[in-house]
């Protein structure tokens, strides 16, 4: 019988890395209803944390009270007063290490998440490449907890129930009639994004079938300004971006029929919804352990390894190869068209 009762389970960033804990942990919560849990993150992910039982939510004040080397002790000390059993350092970057370290020194039980980083080398490189699909990210979290005495199964996931659509959400998305397609084309790196005007052909495409509402999703005012060009003002294309919270934006993707994104947040988000997603990939693969949660890898678009094949050139697209800046143009806006209507 393990003696542990309560679990910290640190990942203080990005949103889809973020995102890509909550179905682990949804899992984790159904098999283990006895284990408490408390997520240790920004205060802006707390959304994707509100409805899995068993969990609460510990907000990290990066740009206050626990900033820098002050505030890192600062929020050990805040931490210890949850009074955990362990430590799941998710993250496994140096804020977390340090905080971790500190709990092992306490005498508390503490694991963390094996990156992988050798074999992601490996997989990327430009000589000597190894190409083979390594362990997916949510398997490398599930392996952590596996260390503290807790094996998960994450092959007969949970989603949550569709989610309500607020009167904020409805005022911007309307009543749901026929089928709803959300498409983010935005990454963090411009490696990872599908150049816009091929995305525009696949908006201006859907958009002709009457039957489809299609939500374009992205942050800051320079991708608004963007989507609202994608639009064309087009009476079956609604620009999310910008008009919604994340608690809002998440009612939205909860009832999509699908989702098209980069290797991206969105595409997490929508993955731990429930939602089936469609990613398309750049200077990235999915190998490298970043496909959205129970998607199959059909619904991947990649680009012509034959034609590139030093892809994937980078793990997270923030590696630029000279010669590799057009990958995407080898995947065609008729591809993802005919992707997107075969999983509608």
């Amino acid at each position: 019988m393990s003696k542990i009762k309560h679990i910290l389970v640190i990942r203080l960033s990005a949103m889809g890395d973020v995102a890509m804990i909550a179905p682990v942990l949804r899992a984790f919560v159904s098999q283990y209803p006895d284990v408490k849990v408390t997520v240790v993150s920004r205060p802006f992910f707390k959304p994707f944390f509100e409805d899995i039982p068993g969990v609460a939510f510990f907000n990290v004040d990066l740009q206050g009270r626990h900033e820098g080397p002050t505030g890192l002790l600062r929020l050990f000390y805040d931490l210890t007063k949850l009074k955990a059993d362990a430590v799941a350092d998710l993250h496994n970057a140096i804020r977390s290490k340090v905080i971790r370290k500190l709990f092992a020194l306490t005498g508390k039980r503490v694991t963390f998440m094996d990156k992988g980083r050798k074999e992601k080398e490996e997989l990327t490189r430009a000589g000597n490449k190894i190409f083979k699909p390594l362990l997916s990210t949510f398997e490398r979290h599930a392996l952590a907890f596996k260390k503290l005495g807790f094996p998960i199964d994450l092959q007969h996931p949970v989603f949550p129930t569709k989610k309500e659509l607020s009167a904020m959400s409805l005022e911007v998305a309307g009543t749901k009639n026929g089928k709803w397609i959300g498409i983010a084309p935005f990454a963090q790196y411009e490696t990872k994004m599908y150049p816009l005007d091929l995305i525009q052909q696949v908006i201006d495409k859907l958009a002709q079938n009457k039957d489809y509402t299609i939500f374009l999703f992205g942050g800051g005012q320079d991708e608004v300004d963007s989507l609202n060009k994608l639009s064309k003002g087009q009476e079956n294309i609604i620009v999310v971006a910008g008009k919604l919270k994340l608690p809002q934006e998440m009612e939205v993707i909860s009832n999509l029929d699908v989702m098209v994104s980069m290797d991206s947040g969105n595409g997490h988000i929508a993955a731990m919804l429930g939602i089936k997603v469609i990613t398309l990939w750049g200077a990235t693969h999915p190998y490298a352990g970043f496909l959205p949660f129970n998607q199959p890898m059909e619904n991947s678009l990649i680009p012509d390894r034959t034609r590139y094949p030093l892809l994937p050139t980078s793990v997270y697209g923030n590696k630029t190869v000279e010669g590799y800046e057009d990958v995407m143009h080898t995947i065609s806006p008729e591809s993802v068209i005919a992707k997107i209507e075969s999983v509608l």
